[in-house]
């Protein structure tokens, strides 16, 4: 056998460039992709923009995603953001809200918000029917399941109200007082409104009622 670089003749051979992995390429579109919509929108991201930004061939789009449907609508699942919610502690959730909103993206930089993506989507139905599969998923059932005490589904939905608008308000409307709310008064507010949710006060019924 040969050893590496050298050739059944003796003389070296040029080292083959190292392609880069599909999972990588499937990467780096996504995260043009995400960009791209958020700024424009879907009608005003193509798909040799998205490709150009990721480096790539346009042609691979269509191989890792099949089309720019499929590529919007794997970039604007809200799953991803929702994840920690699966695992952490109940007492911290309050203040995982509050640096989600405090950190949310802004400006050119920001990434298609849950439900911007379904505002922009060119099929309307479907991206309200998928949002809220993924809404049901992580958290009417997956987070419910993690709530002791009656309205467990409720509740967890309204979390979910909390969590995608107090951060489409910082993302897309940008409102000054929840812009440049200190950190440690936004936690004190959101705090106030998530944790009877997670924890309800003793004495509610079934109803709500006390």
């Amino acid at each position: 056998m040969n050893a590496p670089g050298t050739s059944r003749r003796g003389g070296t051979t040029p080292p083959r460039a190292r392609r880069p992995a599909a999972a990588d390429t499937r990467a780096a579109l996504a995260d043009a992709a995400a960009l791209r919509f958020g700024r424009h929108g879907y009608k005003g991201a193509s798909v040799r923009d998205i490709a150009r930004d990721a480096g790539v061939d346009a042609a691979l789009v269509y191989r890792h995603f099949g089309s720019k449907e499929a590529l919007f609508a794997a970039v604007s699942t809200s799953t991803a953001l929702f994840e920690p919610l699966r695992g952490l502690p109940l007492e911290d959730v309050a203040e995982w809200v509050r640096d989600i909103v405090a950190n949310a993206p802004g400006g050119d930089e920001e990434v298609p918000h849950p439900v911007l993506s379904v505002l922009r989507s060119s099929d309307r139905e479907e991206a309200v029917g998928r949002l809220r599969e993924e809404i049901t998923e992580v958290f009417t059932e997956s987070f419910a399941r993690r709530l002791d005490g009656p309205d467990a589904a409720l509740r967890a939905e309204l979390l979910s109200a909390w969590l995608l608008g107090a951060t489409l308000m910082r993302m897309a409307l940008r409102t000054p007082a929840l812009g440049s709310a200190p950190p440690g008064a936004l936690l004190r507010y959101l705090r106030a409104g998530i944790d009877p949710l997670l924890n309800p006060p003793d004495g509610y019924d079934r109803s709500g009622s006390r």
